[in-house]
């Protein structure tokens, strides 16, 4: 099991009670990068009986906080925004790729892509982080 899986997966998800509520499975974290998937229940519609955005935001937010998370420091979101560029329906499978693509001392920021299974594009999300000087437990960079 390599560090960043063990971050996520038994020091992040484990203690995660709404990543879990949504469903979320962990396909992949590596350093600054994580792949989630999961699938969209009539409980998370809104009334247009499309998604509510506030699920696709989540799960990019859940994806974003495995990925920033991943090199052994706590990492903390500062500045997130997200687009939403088509529907989301019931039984949808969603993918977020989450990818680093700076990386300092203090801040990283990174784009998370959430694709459905027909590999349409469904929203892009980006998001900063302040890197803490804390480690997580088990973990050294």
């Amino acid at each position: 099991m390599n560090k960043a899986w063990h971050i996520a997966k038994e020091l992040m998800y484990d203690k995660d009670a709404f990543s879990q509520w949504l469903g979320i499975e962990i396909l992949k974290v590596e350093a600054g990068e994580a792949v989630l998937q999961m699938t969209v229940r009539t409980e998370m519609t809104n009334g247009f009986n499309i998604a509510h955005g506030g699920i696709t935001y989540s799960f990019a937010d859940s994806a974003f906080a495995f990925a920033s998370n991943s090199q052994g420091r706590k990492a903390v979101s500062v500045e997130t925004s997200i687009s939403h560029i088509a529907p989301v329906q019931v039984g949808d499978v969603l993918t977020a790729t989450a990818k680093e693509e700076h990386l300092s001392n203090k801040i990283g920021v990174y784009h998370i892509h959430i694709i459905n299974q027909d590999d349409k594009k469904v929203a892009l999300f980006k998001g900063t982080v302040y890197r803490t000087s804390k480690e997580w437990e088990g973990s050294s960079e």
